[in-house]
């Protein structure tokens, strides 16, 4: 019996489920075209308990779910991954634990892999559609290496809603009910009135202990139109600021990406990202608040010393403690790679290894911009090779058409948010 025939049993022995409560929904944008969405457990899961399968010997479906895990490596076959995931409640522990991270294994499997950083050995691809009549945003998976195609798997979408002082791009999971009323919103991006500043906002608060500026305003309307399953949550976690161009000179822009849910030292030897969400359900308001609430009596003894008991070298040593506990906890700064002028051609040139064929001042590419500790000096060696690394490329092959490529430590939703601050005016940059 062949391993696609057992799958196959798996499936159909399910006949008295719906369809639609089982196999995968393939629901993109611009049906047809593309090879739909990454959400297929969107929906709460039908745990099966009288089935023969959900009974199945632990050792065999570990082996099953491995050999399916190697065989369907890329979409559309791997929607069987997500299938098997959506069987039963020991199904999805074992796919949970035998599939791992974009970051090891380079590959988009569930909605959580939208939020969790990319892969740090190559990066993972992607391409933005933008309908200027609807404002809409598209990003899909790049299913071939070809540059122009028109098939892709759907990830994320966002809109963009014009204000009196600022802009708006509402990002959500759903290619065609973008609006922060539904269960499928994950986040927003808003600029200032000169299109110079961008926060990005995450309806999840990012890991204990990161300096994060307060949570976004959000209207109390806005808390009695929707349902409680909504994320409610609004946390700052970047922030992406474009220089000003005051003498009005052409060239290229300059950004800087500060990633206040990313620590610096996530690029270091050894280095991780922490708090990774393990699902993108959203939490209840009270969750929200319980995991930013600080209490004064634990903030004070935080930071008191008994000076009556302990040693001038004992504080010193302890204060040096915390500095170095600051110097890691420091957000990551990322920076646009500088072009240079090529004096042929004319015009500002990156190197984007045949991934972006048309001249453009929204395309960019982004590394680390290295920041020695406070006090130290500067040395004049040259960076670590992880810092030099194209950590997100950006940039145009057609009309309304724009790749996106991006690795570890940014997530497909980061990476997403970043690239839409391209698309905005900016009267005072260029």
């Amino acid at each position: 019996m062949s391993f696609r025939s057992l799958f196959r049993d798996v499936r159909d022995s399910f006949g008295s489920l719906s369809r639609r409560s089982f196999e995968v929904k393939l629901s993109g944008h611009q049906r047809g075209k593309s090879q739909g969405s990454v959400h297929e457990l969107g929906e709460p899961a039908l745990v099966i308990q009288n089935s023969r399968w959900a009974s199945l010997p632990p050792e065999l479906l570990r082996d099953v779910i491995k050999r399916l895990e190697a065989s369907e490596s890329t979409w559309p076959s791997r929607k069987h991954v997500v299938a098997c995931a959506a069987v039963c409640r020991s199904w999805r522990e074992t796919c949970r634990e035998i599939v791992k991270s974009p970051e090891f294994c380079g590959k988009l499997t569930f909605p959580v892999s939208l939020k969790q950083p990319g892969p740090r050995e190559g990066t993972i691809q992607c391409f933005i559609k933008r309908d200027k009549a609807n404002h809409t945003y598209h990003l899909f998976l790049c299913l071939s290496p070809a540059v122009l195609v028109e098939n892709g798997k759907f990830l994320l979408s966002a809109k963009r809603n014009r204000r009196t002082t600022c802009t708006e791009y509402i990002i959500s999971m759903d290619a065609d009910n973008i609006s922060r009323s539904s269960n499928t919103y994950i986040g927003k991006l808003r600029s200032n009135f000169l299109g110079t500043k961008f926060i990005i906002y995450d309806t999840q608060p990012p890991y204990n202990g990161a300096a994060v500026p307060n949570p976004g305003r959000t209207s109390r309307r806005f808390y009695s139109k929707v349902s409680p399953k909504v994320p409610s949550g609004s946390y700052n976690i970047a922030q992406v600021t474009y220089e000003l161009n005051v003498l009005g000179t052409r060239g290229p822009r300059r950004m800087h990406c500060v990633m206040y849910s990313i620590p610096a030292s996530s690029l270091d030897a050894g280095g991780t990202v922490p708090g990774q969400p393990e699902n993108l359900l959203p939490r209840t308001l009270e969750d929200s608040f319980r995991s930013i609430s600080f209490s004064k009596s634990s903030i004070m003894d935080h930071h008191s010393v008994d000076f009556s008991s302990a040693r001038f070298s004992d504080i010193m040593g302890s204060r040096g403690t915390e500095e170095e506990e600051d110097a890691k906890m420091r957000p990551l700064v990322l920076r646009n790679k500088a072009p240079r002028w090529h004096e042929q051609l004319q015009c500002w040139c990156l190197n984007f290894r045949g991934r972006v064929t048309v001249a453009s001042v929204k395309n960019f590419q982004l590394i680390a911009a290295t920041q020695p500790p406070a006090g130290a000096p500067t040395p004049s060696q040259p960076a670590p090779p992880e810092h030099d690394k194209i950590i997100l490329q950006f940039g145009k092959v057609a009309k309304d058409m724009f790749t996106m490529d991006y690795r570890y430590p940014l997530s497909a939703f980061q990476a997403f948010a970043i690239c839409l601050s391209s698309f905005d005016t900016k009267l005072a940059c260029e």
